[in-house]
């Protein structure tokens, strides 16, 4: 099995792998750098110009593909791509003829910055990281805040339009639509690509916070494909908050209490499914395995996030996390506590998923039946009708009423809806375990 690499604190993003291939190399720099080259073209190229940003990026990689499998890798792949972008960039510019006033001095930008050399796998230590800087353009006030995370997703964490799609329960067209509209808007608004001082940078927090928590949920259980794992997203999410976390106005409650909920979550990676890929339920993981490192400064950071009296779904999740993390085995999991925090973020933050992980709460409090009856209560449960997760949970609660036939039925459904190899096998073990 292979484990996750431990989170570097300092937030710098993990080498890729010794003796990583050209395909492995691009696919590396595209899950941990998409965010800082395309936060550093639009520092180039302007934020009117995102579109072309990503374009340019894209092509980028493309030609990095190609060359390196031709000819070989170079001695330092990432700042080979960054010059690529930049010469990209640069062509593209003059192509869109610009104004004779502005393209003289863009153009002479360009072709400095381009010559200057990249520096790959930087440590960076403050807020002005592009990255950074590109997230919090995303989340600016003038975007509206349910494309803030939209956008971030796309152009700062790379996600295809069907990964946010599903993300959100919704359809690519209407994603495809909402960037359209959004990058639209960011080019009449002419924003600027700088991070605001003092206090006008925390209403944006909001969003912020949102984009790196759906950006870990998805490395966490990605939306499709074979792996269950995208431990590189889980990275970059952490290695951005703690950025954040880094810096006065981004050292929050809300801040502190995401970070220690993703560190948390992360610590349980490397028995969450076992040598062959397949999945594991939480009480078949050996928490031996569990990374103690990992846990000891998720804790810590929860400690930071109950200072004042603010109480947001980031510290009711960590702290369902730390209870996972702090029980000593499955049995002795106190589940009177989890449901209480589930009551709590309901209350908090209504939604049929969380009403869902409320009702296994229920189901391991007191009983299977309790579980289906709270199944059953959840408000908009047709939201969920797509979703396997639901049907696997209703498969597992009439498997422990030995219920076979209705399991099964359950399982099956769920088996047509799971979109990730490990899942798809754990459902096809469970559905051999009822006929």
């Amino acid at each position: 099995m292979t484990e996750a690499p431990t989170p570097d604190p300092s937030g710098a993003p993990p080498r890729p792998p010794a003796g990583a291939g050209p395909n492995q190399l691009v696919e590396h720099f595209f899950r941990h750098e998409t965010g800082r080259l395309h936060g550093a073209l639009v520092r180039l190229v302007g934020v009117h110009n995102l579109g072309l940003a990503e374009d340019v990026a894209q092509e980028a990689m493309l030609r990095a593909v190609r060359t390196w499998s031709m000819g070989g890798v170079p001695p330092n792949p990432s700042a080979w791509i960054t010059q690529v972008a930049m010469n990209l960039a640069r062509d593209a510019l003059r192509r869109q003829r610009m104004s004779a006033a502005k393209e003289p001095a863009i153009l002479t930008h360009l072709d400095q910055q381009s010559a200057s050399p990249a520096v790959p796998w930087e440590t960076v230590h403050e807020i002005r990281d592009d990255a950074l800087r590109l997230l919090f353009v995303c989340c600016h006030p003038w975007v509206p805040p349910d494309a803030q995370v939209v956008l971030a997703l796309k152009v700062l964490c790379g996600f295809s339009t069907g990964e946010i799609a599903r993300a959100f329960f919704t359809s690519e067209a209407a994603i495809e639509k909402q960037l359209t509209r959004t990058k639209q808007r960011i080019r009449e608004a002419d924003l600027g690509f700088e991070i605001p001082e003092g206090e006008s940078l925390a209403p944006r927090l909001d969003g912020v916070l949102a984009a790196l928590y759906l950006l870990f949920n998805e490395g966490y259980k990605a939306s499709a494909g074979e792996r269950l794992l995208r431990e590189e997203l889980c990275q970059e999410a952490i290695r951005l908050t703690s950025l954040l976390v880094a810096h006065p106005v981004g050292r929050t409650p809300r801040s502190h209490a995401l970070l220690a909920l993703m560190l948390l979550t992360a610590a349980r990676f490397p028995s969450r499914v076992d040598e062959y890929g397949d999945l594991l339920r939480l009480d078949d993981q050996d928490r031996s395995k569990w990374d103690q490192g990992l846990i000891a400064r998720g804790l810590g950071h929860l400690v930071e996030a109950a200072q004042g009296d603010q109480l947001s779904e980031y510290h009711l999740q960590a702290g369902i996390a730390a209870m996972h993390c702090t029980a000593s085995d499955y049995a002795s999991t106190d589940w009177a506590r989890i449901l209480r925090h589930y009551d709590a973020l309901l209350q908090l933050r209504p939604s049929p998923v969380v009403a869902l992980n409320r009702a296994v709460a229920v189901a391991n409090l007191h009983g299977p039946q309790a579980g289906l009856d709270a199944v059953a209560a959840i408000p908009q449960a047709d939201l969920l009708e797509k979703h396997y997760l639901l049907h696997a949970v209703v498969g597992e609660l009439h498997w422990r009423m030995r219920n076979h036939p209705a399991a099964a039925a359950s399982y099956r459904q769920a088996l047509q809806l799971a979109q990730v190899g490990p899942e798809q096998l754990y459902l096809t073990r469970m559905l051999e375990r009822v006929k």
